[in-house]
């Protein structure tokens, strides 16, 4: 059952043409505590850290540092230690972690035409902090039993304890966590906007700067949609973004003298003048997961025997769902939720993190789209979905051709492949993925893993799995 403390209206006001609802957004539910939120957000920093490329420059650390601390001074809620880094990367995006952990690309730095804007981005994202959208996120995951950890989070080993949080992080595993925390919804952008744009005010920079900057990279996206695509993918836009912005900066009207600590013009030029580093080491990827390993099967040199003819089956223990495998595949049941993990031996490799890597098998699971009112359609779903696969394994790419269109058990489905070079085996990967609509807007896939050069192999099995699924629609999945 989703849960989510709606905004207060307070009324109604018509500024420029524009209704504009006051609205006063609050932290919506979670399971996390503040200290959880903070200690999280310290843990996914370090983790990004080792593998994102931050700009060693002390000068434009400060100066971003002395940005942040004017707006945050107006953070509503909890007092975080709020700091930002640079990251050495030309495309244009920000984010940020629980807890008050935010990072800008130089790319974003050097597109801002003000220290204005430049501030208006780091509200926005700041106010993200303070609204507590990642755990909030995360606890809805939990929640509604999404299982976002979909090519390993299944079979995580997280022990640690801590509560109502601690079981989440188990359930959801790093994979997750970092799809969650580093992706909201345009509800969650919405209310970011509002919160960040009033923080720049009362800080006494241009409120009208978030609503110019935006309108920006709008422009920018139409020249070279490439360059933006990170940003919008992790921020996606909510309806008329600029004209709700603009409005609300009308309503609070404008500052006599907009704030100026000084030396934006500076930091632009060190930027600009300083080589940017390989945009490969960009990237977030699982933790544990960054060098590639070699070789085209498991580590180990294990040879995946052939799919016995002879079946099994397996039963969620709700009675959600069923699916018939071969009798030498073994079935790895999440501990709680409705997933699962079919793979034969061989087909499992433990790497010594906190979640084993699937070299071989199939996934089956239940998804709850994260941004949807009142039910997504089963496109819709299926975008949300493959959204998440790649953020988790950035290296997956979607192959040609539109979605194929297919009967799963008596309802709607999609199959959608994609492949690509993971950095973990260092060999080409092939994901299937097939969706299956349920009558609530979520729906249930089943994801076939292979090698690229096996993925022939062993799709008559992911076929003959895929014919004998059957779905209990009126079975509880939330």
């Amino acid at each position: 059952m989703k849960l989510k403390i709606t905004a207060c209206l307070l009324a109604l006001v018509s500024v420029g043409g524009f209704s504009v609802a006051q609205e006063n957004p609050q932290p919506g539910f979670n399971l996390f505590s503040v200290e959880q939120d903070i200690e999280i957000g310290r843990q996914s920093a370090a983790e990004a850290e080792r593998q994102l490329p931050v700009l060693r420059d002390a000068s434009v650390e400060r100066y971003l540092n002395a940005v942040l601390g004017e707006v945050v001074e107006a953070a509503p809620g909890v007092r975080y230690p709020y700091q930002v880094r640079a990251v050495d990367a030309s495309e244009i995006n920000a984010f940020t972690f629980p807890g008050g952990f935010l990072y800008v690309n130089r790319g974003l730095v050097e597109a801002t035409r003000s220290e204005s804007e430049l501030a208006g981005v780091l509200a926005h994202e700041a106010a993200h902090v303070a609204l507590r959208h990642g755990t909030h996120q995360a606890s809805k995951a939990y929640a509604a039993q999404a299982g976002l950890g979909i090519l390993g989070g299944l079979l995580g080993r997280d022990d640690r304890e801590g509560g109502a949080g601690g079981r989440v992080l188990e359930a959801i595993g790093g994979i997750g966590l970092n799809a969650v925390f580093l992706k909201f919804s345009r509800n969650a952008e919405h209310e970011a906007d509002l919160v960040g744009v009033r923080m720049l005010k009362d800080a006494g920079y241009d409120p009208a700067a978030m609503a110019t900057f935006f309108e920006l990279l709008n422009r920018q996206r139409a020249r070279d949609p490439s360059k933006l695509e990170r940003f919008f993918s992790s921020h996606p836009p909510p309806a008329d973004r600029a004209a709700r912005l603009q409005a609300e900066a009308e309503r609070l009207g404008p500052v006599e003298r907009p704030r100026e600590i000084g030396g934006f013009a500076r930091i632009q030029q060190a930027l600009a003048g300083r080589p940017s580093s390989r945009e490969t080491a960009a990237r977030l990827t699982e933790p544990g997961r960054s060098e590639p390993r070699g070789g085209a099967g498991p580590a180990d040199g294990t040879t995946i025997e052939p799919p016995s003819s002879r079946r099994r089956t397996f039963r969620q223990r709700d009675g959600f769902y069923s699916i018939d495998h071969p009798e030498n595949w073994r079935a790895h049941a999440a501990a709680r939720g409705f997933g699962v993990v079919i793979a034969p031996e061989g087909g499992i490799e433990d790497s010594g993190g906190r979640a084993a890597d699937i070299v071989c098998g199939v996934v089956v699971n239940h998804y709850d789209p994260f941004d949807r009112r009142g039910g997504a359609t089963l496109d819709e779903a299926t975008d949300d979905l493959i959204g998440q696969i790649r953020r988790a394994s950035p290296y997956l790419r979607q192959r040609r051709g539109a979605a194929r269109r297919e009967n799963v058990d008596g309802a709607r489905g999609l199959r959608v492949v994609l492949s690509g070079r993971s950095p973990a085996t260092g060999a080409e990967e092939q994901v299937t993925v097939l969706t299956r609509e349920l009558t609530d807007g979520h729906v249930l896939y089943a994801l076939l893993v292979t090698p690229r050069a096996d993925a022939s192999r062993f799709a008559p099995t992911f076929e003959s799995m895929v014919d004998s699924l059957r779905v209990n629609d009126r079975a509880a999945h939330r």
